[in-house]
Formats: structure tokens, sequence, C-alpha cells
């Protein structure tokens, strides 16, 4: 039985639950029965999951609730002996269902699984394909159904990825479950010759750096365990191939031990940046992300940039966004609502008199300053509309868009509509990114505190989106002796005109999720933390449900 889930988050330990399951039952190849049912997460759905699965708040308003939804799936599962668990990125999907028969207190059935990313990345080489995410196995074994982020789609596709896989281990002499099941489970002999590497690292959070017989470092990664997970390198649950050719020229593992796991997921960032290990494939150009900001110029424009650094909150900005043509979008929503030029040239006193208009003035989009036709004064008002828009109500752009897709859907002009929603999904993304990273970055100082499972509390610093320091109480009467120390002993963090001062907008959205997870507290802030009510931001249901319950400090006892 293969099966797909759509959450609203990425793990249940976070908080994070199933808004959608789909599963498709097949025998002797075909598809015999289907099941698909949205799941009440009783907590509103965050936007960027609705911008990825289109599955809104309101979709999932009268669904069953997962106590209700999940008996009847078990059900369509069968038994253990008569069902075999297949999803793509198997551990994401198990690991949910697993985590609510928990809640529920059912006894999970430790069906067999079967992981069809784990089998195409033994099996198909990287000149087949790039990677391999369920999209692009899917365009590469031509499936009947394309992958939607929607759950029975998704598990539709990934039947017909599963035949073709099949196909594959046929030619490899593989032809029963435990055939492949041996086969997945392989370990390599250089795994095997390098397992001492893991020989006397401690059970701790921290961050682990693989380094070669040249102390280059190959590969950077964190744990809350930190001889669990390196001892897993050398293991069969190692599957990547890449990763497997990286073990093989590795001499050495160093630990850097950390006080929290978050401690240890932003030194991972930072090192990832620095030492650019050629085994890591995120986090390493985050200098080359896409922004979108207003040129400083007489007439400003609306430009695709890399990198922050040219990025002024005086002008105005959004982003990062997800390449180019999601840039490109953004900008196309910004230009519905506002008449900025478009044209890239550098209009001056001498150039006034020889330029010619373009056709953006007959169509009332353009001022055309180019020929004098407007003055900075007049054109300066488009200037604060636009960033208004970028900082601080973006409401104008959304009720526009939303009525010219509404219309062209009205009238069966589904591909126009369908440009409108791109424009409106990436302008929406990119400015919320950045009200949030923006709300952040500018805070001089911030602690939060997380309850951990020993009854103890973890601390975080934060200064210029930055963290500044980490620490662990283990018990209450530790806390003010802890808290003193955090605050004294955290990194000093200058201020700067800088759009992002001192740090990365990765650490900064990695901080972000944090501080939003359930049973964070805020224990002291100095400056103002907020989003504009009528920003982009404000589309983070999840942020702005919690915001209420940070107006002020909240002390722990």
């Amino acid at each position: 039985m293969v099966v797909d889930l759509e959450t609203t988050g990425a793990s249940i330990r976070d908080g994070s639950a199933i808004t959608e399951i789909g599963a498709v039952k097949v025998r002797g190849g075909q598809v015999i029965q289907e099941f698909q049912t949205f799941v009440n997460p009783n907590s509103p759905i965050p936007a960027f999951i609705t911008i990825l699965t289109g599955i809104t708040d309101a979709m999932v308003l009268h669904a069953p609730l997962i106590e209700e939804a999940f008996p009847t799936f078990l059900e369509f599962c069968g038994s253990k002996e008569e069902t075999v668990l297949v999803a793509h990125n198997a551990p994401f999907d198990v690991g949910f269902l697993k985590g609510a028969a928990t809640q529920l207190g059912y006894t999970w059935p430790n069906y067999p699984v079967l992981d069809t990313a784990r089998i195409a990345r033994l099996i198909l080489s990287r000149e087949e394909v790039r990677d391999c995410k369920l999209g692009t196995l899917a365009r590469f074994f031509n499936t009947i159904v394309k992958p939607t982020h929607r759950a029975l789609d998704d598990a539709q596709a990934t039947v017909d990825v599963l035949h073709g896989l099949f196909e594959r281990l046929g030619s490899m002499g593989i032809s029963s479950l435990e055939d492949l099941q041996g086969f997945t489970n392989r370990v390599t002999p250089e795994q095997r010759q390098k397992k001492h590497l893991a020989d006397g690292i401690p059970s701790v959070p921290g961050v682990y750096i693989f380094r070669d017989g040249n102390n280059e470092a190959l590969y950077i990664g964190t744990s809350r365990n930190l001889r669990s997970r390196v001892r897993n390198y050398f293991s069969s649950g190692e599957t990547r191939r890449r990763i497997r050719d990286m073990v093989s020229l590795a001499e050495r593992v160093d630990i850097i031990p950390c006080a929290t796991i978050l401690e240890a997921q932003i030194r991972e960032l930072r090192l990832i940046s620095e030492k650019q290990p050629r085994f890591n494939r995120r986090s390493r150009h985050q200098e080359k992300a896409i922004w979108l900001k207003l040129t400083n110029e007489t007439f400003p424009r609306l430009s695709a940039v890399r990198g922050s650094s040219s990025l002024s909150d005086e002008s105005g900005w959004a982003g990062p966004f997800n390449g180019l043509q999601e840039a490109q979008y953004a900008i196309e929503a910004i230009h519905e609502v506002v008449p900025l030029r478009q044209c890239t040239k550098k209009i001056t006193v001498r150039s006034i008199p020889k330029d010619t208009s373009c056709a953006l003035l007959d169509m009332g989009k353009c001022g055309a300053p180019c020929i004098g036709l407007q003055n900075a004064d007049a054109y300066s008002q488009h200037t604060m509309n636009a960033r208004e828009l970028l900082h601080v109500n973006s409401s104008q752009i959304e009720v526009h868009l939303s009525r010219r897709m509404h219309d062209l859907a009205q009238t069966e002009r589904f591909e126009e509509a369908g440009e409108f929603r791109n424009r409106l999904s990436s302008f929406t993304k990119g400015a919320s990114r950045a009200q949030r990273i923006r709300a952040l970055a500018t805070i001089p100082h911030l602690v939060a505190a997380t309850p951990i499972t020993d009854g103890g509390w973890e601390f975080i610093c934060i200064r210029f989106g930055r963290l500044a320091a980490s620490a662990c109480a283990k018990n209450n009467s530790a806390i003010p002796e802890v808290l003193s120390s955090l605050t004294l002993t955290a990194e000093v963090v200058v201020p700067s005109e800088e759009v992002l001062p001192a740090s990365s907008y990765e650490e900064i959205e990695k901080l972000l999720s944090y501080l939003e997870t359930p049973g964070v507290r805020l224990v002291e802030l100095d400056g103002q933390w907020s989003l504009p009510i009528f920003g982009s931001g404000n589309m983070h249901t999840q942020f702005r449900e919690q915001k209420s319950a940070w107006e002020g400090a909240i002390p722990l006892e």
C-alpha cells in the first residue's frame, strides 16, 4: 500500500499535525482501492504550507479530527501480515503515523516499510536524475499522475515510480520483498573500515565535521545525539551515494558539543558558510539568494538582486525568493497596483529631452519620468506606495490580485488566472519572509526559554537576529544564576545600518522557527517585536496565534 501525508510542518515533535491522508492499495501491479481524507489539525495551517499544498483552513474546517480519521485509515491498511507500506521519504510519513498512534493510544502494527526515495538513490545514477525528489522521479518515469503536494495525487504518482523502480530491480535479480530489504540494507566495505571513527563520541547535542587526510572539511552536520548520528553513517541506514563517497574519503570526525540543539544548528549554518564543505548542499551559498529591492535612484525601480548587502530599509526590499522567476512574479504583482517605471535606463537631465516613452505610458502603467512628464516629487509618491506594500500594508495587492484571479477564472481564462495566482503567491511569500526577518533582526536583546524533558529549562539569547548564547538550567533553583550568566557571557553584537547586520537570513529563520515552537516562553525583551497588522507577515498564522501570549515578558517561577 502506497501512502502519502500532508502536514502543517516538518515534525510531529514540534507540534505539527496531519492535514491530509492519501493511500493507494496495489496488488499485482493493479490499483484495487484508494483512500483520501482531509484531517482537521485543530490549529491554523501556516501560510507557507497553504502556498505549497493549496490546503487552506477552510478546506479542513469540517474535516474529521485525527481521532476519527486514524482508525479508519488503520482499517484501510489491514494487518501487517498482508500489507507493506510504501512511501516517498518514508521516515517522514511513517513518523507522523507512528506519532498519531502513540498520541491516540493505538499500537502501531509495525508494517514492513519501503522507501522509494531510498531505493532510487541506490539504483539511479546522477546522470539519469539530478536528485531523487518525487517530482524528479515522476518526470523520469513519466508517471500518469503528476505530484502536486496533495496526498492522493502524490500517492498515485509514487505507485508509478515504484513500478518503474521494480523494472530496474528485476534486471538486478531482485524479485522478492526479502531481496529488496537486503539490497537496501547493504553496508559498503568503506563503511565497515571507517566505523572506528565514531569511537569515543559522546551522546550530547552538537556539531560533527568529517575531515579528509588534508584536514579539509568534507561534510558538516548536527544532531541531538552525536554518538548515535555519527555511528549511523557507518551502518545500513545510510544509503545516500554521495555520503557513502564522503565516508570513503574521511579520515577523522571532529565534534563540537553544544549546550542546546539550537546552538548546534546555528553553528552548523555558520560553519557550512565558512568552510564550504563539498558534500554539503544546503546553506553553502547564502550570498547568492535572490532578493527584491527598490533601486537607489532619483526615479527608483524594482530590481531582483543577489545577496543582501545592497538592501536598504530606507528604500524597500523583500525576500529571499526561491529563484529569479519567483522574484520576477513578485515584481509583476507590485506593478499591478503601483505605476513604477519598468525600464532599466538611467534617467538624467540630459537624457530626458532625447528619450522616447514606451507603451506603458499609453496603458496608464507609468507616468513617463523618462521624457519629463513626471517630476521627482510626483514619482516619489509611487516609491512610498511600493515601500508601504513591501514593509507595512500589502492588503491592496492581495485584494487586487485576488479579484483579478477570480474574474479570470469566472470567464474560464484559467491560464491567465494562474499567472495572477503565481504573482500573489510569490509576493506574499517574499514580503512575509522579509517582514519576519526584519522584525527579529532589529531587536537588541531577547531571551527565550523552553522546558526540556528532564524537568529543566533551555535558554537562548538573541541579539540583532544572531544567536549570542545558549544555556540549560537543570532545575528551577538554577534559573536565576543561569540567566545572569547567559546575559553576561553572551556575544556582544554591534548594530549596523545593514539590513542583516549581524546574521544571515537562514540563521534568523532558524531562530524564528524555534521561537514559534509551542511551549517557548519569552523571558526578556529589549525593544519591540511586532509585525504590521496588514502586512504579509501576518499570513503566518502560527506566529499570529502566539503573538498575544508574547506581549510582555513571561517570568519563570
